[in-house]
């Protein structure tokens, strides 16, 4: 019998059994070429498919078959239409094999599709999983490209054309963590389960992101690129002008790479988002040389209206002297200062760490830069965890894990962006100066910093890796901070002398072996309960 699925490709059929066996059994099991299928003998006539239910795996020969020919996986009562395989309850399609009769034989061509209906076939079923966010069947997806010899990036470069008009507020984690677990899978070469992970994480959280949400198209219009008009149009928080200007920049076949300093610019003109903004910059220049400048409308269109929709924490009262401080970059003390170090900025407020570096600014970036990055490094180390148990607080009082690694992911970006915009450090330092005094006041000076620090800081980086790959969070949010948060880490430690490298690596090692809560019942009670009471009074 004949499927839609053989023209285009040469047969093989393989004598596999006896008919009459089939007949009197109904069906029956058989194992060629490595593969085991089951023979059904239906209403509609022989039917064959894999054995193994593509939902876990069970056994499809202890199914039940009904109807023309519907098979029931009695073990989780996924059914499927033996004629063409096609899912009538469940999810992924069951492969199906021509079979026919010659005497007492039977037959089977066990020939594989054309590639590119194989291919076809499992984005449309990667796709159909991401709709779902269902991370299993993503998995199976992804390894079935790698088995068909198609570029398993491709499971990614997809994920972001299916989600990136989701993202009603453009970039979220999800894309940042992409350029990560890309550059964890280059390094795992020889690991391919990890590789599989790499690429699972990083489609998975996007489609949790965007899992249930309606379209939030982008304007279509163009507009001739101009730098000015582009930060005037982000500054009046105008998507429409800024998403027009950049669709110019594309017209004009511009790279993510001859964008980069518009948008460093963009993104460092406020103290945007605690530091998103330069951190998802940091990595679009990441993702797309990885996978190609075909993810760059998706990923530019996305990554502007998020910088446009940022919140600008200089605007609030306690970050309010940050563009006060970089009208006075350059007004330092005199130069026989001492060089300035992270003990300078210990225990500082957001004005003291802001005046302190500013004092500083006529010292070397890369000074100013170590002495903030340890700074940020030792507040981590010196966490207060109590913070994150504490219930009657106040919202600002909202601290936890990750605002402490976000000092630390940030300073990698303002280390990498303002390197390569050399003008723009003035704005990278004072926002790594915000990050120091805002975390300072949740921090705990009685901690026991050298219990912390690794002996061997190879094996640290060893172990905190296959953490990462084999972690037990069910919020990527949660995961994608352990995988920035760890590779951010390992980039700046190898810039760093040994003395300053354990401050990091300890706070790296406390982070990932002390509890991060997330939820918060009781503490979100109260403060609701605050809030609707001031709003009777």
């Amino acid at each position: 019998m004949n499927r839609p699925h053989e023209k285009n490709r040469e047969s093989d059929w393989r004598k596999v059994g006896s008919a009459e066996k089939l007949q009197a059994k109904g069906k029956l099991k058989v194992r060629v070429n490595g593969r085991q299928i089951v023979i059904f003998d239906t209403a509609s006539g022989l039917r064959a498919c894999d054995n193994q239910c593509p939902h876990e795996g069970y056994p499809l020969s202890e199914g039940t078959v009904a109807g023309e020919c519907t098979l029931t996986c009695n073990w989780h009562n996924w059914k499927f239409n033996l004629e063409d395989g096609s899912n009538l309850f469940g999810g992924d399609r069951l492969r199906v094999y021509p079979v026919r009769v010659e005497g007492s034989d039977l037959w089977l061509d066990i020939s594989d599709p054309p590639f590119n209906q194989q291919y076809a076939e499992i984005i449309e079923n990667l796709e159909d999983a991401f709709r779902d966010a269902e991370y299993d069947r993503i998995a199976r997806e992804i390894a079935r490209l790698t088995l068909i010899g198609a570029d398993p990036l491709d499971s990614v470069r997809h994920a972001i054309r299916w989600s990136f008009e989701k993202m009603e507020f453009g970039w979220t984690h999800a894309y940042a963590g992409m350029a990560d677990w890309l550059a964890l899978y280059d390094e795992l070469e020889h690991d391919q389960e990890a590789r599989l992970v790499c690429l699972v994480e990083s489609v998975f959280h996007a489609a949790d992101d965007v899992l249930r949400e309606a379209d939030f198209p982008y304007p279509s219009h163009i507009k001739p690129f101009v730098e000015s008009a582009f930060l005037d149009a982000i500054e009046r928080e105008d998507e429409h002008t800024a998403i027009a200007l950049i669709n110019g920049a594309m017209d004009a076949e511009m790279t993510v790479d001859s964008l980069d300093g518009v948008l460093s610019a963009a993104a460092l003109t406020h103290y945007n988002d605690f530091g998103h903004s330069l951190i998802y910059v940091s990595k679009i220049r990441e993702l797309t040389s990885r996978l190609g400048e075909s993810v760059a409308p998706p990923l530019l269109r996305s990554l502007v209206r998020s910088i446009v929709y940022a919140t600008r924490e200089d605007r609030i009262p306690e970050f309010r002297e940050y563009s006060l401080s970089v009208s006075r970059w350059g007004q330092a003390e005199p130069e026989h200062r001492d060089e300035i170090s992270a003990t300078d900025l210990h225990g500082k407020s957001i004005r003291e760490s802001l005046r302190t570096t500013v004092s500083a600014s006529d010292q070397p970036v890369d000074v100013l830069y170590r002495a903030l990055l340890v700074a940020n490094a030792t507040n981590m180390l010196r966490f207060d965890v109590a913070q994150q148990y504490k219930t009657h607080v106040t919202v600002s009082g909202n601290v936890n894990w990750l605002d402490f690694t976000h000092g630390i992911t940030f300073a990698n970006a303002v280390r990498i962006q303002c390197g390569r915009h050399p003008h723009l450090w003035p704005n990278g330092l004072l926002q790594m100066a915000c990050f120091n005094g805002r975390n300072a006041t949740f921090t705990d000076d009685g901690i026991d910093s050298l219990e912390w620090m690794p002996a061997n800081p190879a094996h640290l980086l060893d172990t905190i890796r296959e953490i990462v790959l084999n972690h037990d969070c069910d919020q990527p949010i949660v995961s994608v901070h352990l995988l920035k948060t760890f590779m951010a880490v390992r980039d700046e430690c190898e810039l760093l002398e040994a003395t300053d490298s354990s401050v990091l690596l300890g706070a790296l090692n406390r982070f990932f072996n002390t509890p991060l809560k997330r939820k918060q019942p009781r503490r979100t009670a109260y403060q609701s309960m605050k809030f609707v009471t001031q709003q009777q009074d």
